[in-house]
């Protein structure tokens, strides 16, 4: 599998610093991979404030709790890199392999966890030491990483398995592994930690999981490739990017059912919501911008531009 576009596009990468504070609060870091950087974005100003460069055309992004290091996965760079937020600079890089995509940090800041495409592995990594602590073998391909809220569940999208593994952090073995649809890659945990929300790109489709058993409850139909997903309204919406459609589907998760179709701009990757929960922000890959979603609304409001091929694969906005 290729992690990059085969589009032709020109790489260009802009610098701006405006005088704003250090830890503006929101901020959201999008990875730009074809311009191999990260783009910082005030929502508050609705622009970007900074252009951080990072090598290894940067894919997958994961924010520690406090706001103070972006982490950034890099398939060129066989790893991943640490951002200072204060400094906005490359801090420090980490030796994986290029199959380095999916990542994500737990609640409580302590663990970071890394999906391995090739190897087929997610590797632990100790947050203040960068620390290898375990390397743990999952289904093929794992993209989508989540963990629950109470620290206790890490759950795994493996694509070329058709399923979602649930790991028990307690014990770091996996607890339940079930079949979705077809070429799972995003994930999504609600606040509660009750559902897991699955977009699975090849069927078209979103899986939704009770967390208890990981028991399959709905298939919810969307719109073509879909490729990740976030809650947002107390969790009682569900927006999904509909890669090849350049769409977002919007799911009533009480009802389970598509009740809107957003236009945003060209192959929506990366989602992510804003910590009014009542924004979302959609990383569009091929239009080199970020699309703001009013959620009660269900329109676009804003449409910011960032840098060249932008992904934000994973959580990207600072809570």
């Amino acid at each position: 599998m290729s992690f990059i576009s085969s589009k032709v596009v020109t790489a260009w990468a802009v610098t701006t610093f405006l005088s704003v504070p250090a830890f503006a609060q929101p901020l959201a870091y999008i990875t730009n991979q074809l311009s191999d950087s990260v783009s910082v974005i005030d929502t508050a100003q609705h622009a970007v404030v900074s252009t951080i460069q990072v090598a290894g055309k940067p894919a997958g992004v994961a924010i520690s709790p406090d706001g103070h290091f972006v982490y950034v996965t890099t398939p060129e760079g066989n790893g991943f890199s640490v951002i200072d937020t204060l400094k906005r600079v490359v801090i420090k890089k980490i030796a994986l392999s290029n199959g380095a995509l999916g990542i994500t940090v737990s609640p409580d800041g302590k663990k970071i966890f890394v999906a391995d495409w090739y190897q087929h592995t997610v590797s632990l990594f100790d947050a203040k030491t960068f620390t290898l602590l375990k390397t743990l073998t999952v289904g093929q391909s794992p993209s989508g990483l989540a963990v629950s809220r109470d620290n206790r569940w890490l759950y795994v999208a493996n694509r070329l398995s058709d399923s979602v593994s649930q790991v028990d952090l307690n014990t770091l073995k996996i607890r339940n592994t079930t079949h979705v649809g077809q070429h799972p890659f995003g994930l999504v945990v609600d606040k509660k930690g009750e559902k897991v929300y699955v977009a699975n790109v090849q069927s078209d489709d979103v899986t939704v999981l009770e967390t208890t058993h990981l028991k399959k409850l709905a298939t919810v139909k969307v719109k073509k490739l879909p490729y990740a997903g976030a809650l947002a309204l107390n969790d009682s919406r569900l927006f999904v990017t509909n890669q090849e459609d350049g769409t977002v589907s919007v799911i009533n998760t009480q009802t389970l059912q598509e009740i809107a179709v957003i236009k945003v701009g060209e192959k929506p990757e990366g989602i992510s919501t804003h910590p009014d929960d009542k924004h979302v922000y959609v990383a569009n890959w091929f239009d080199n911008s970020v699309s703001v979603i009013d959620a009660q609304s269900l329109k676009v409001v804003d449409t910011i531009q960032t840098g060249n091929g932008s992904r934000a694969f994973g959580q990207f906005m600072t809570q």
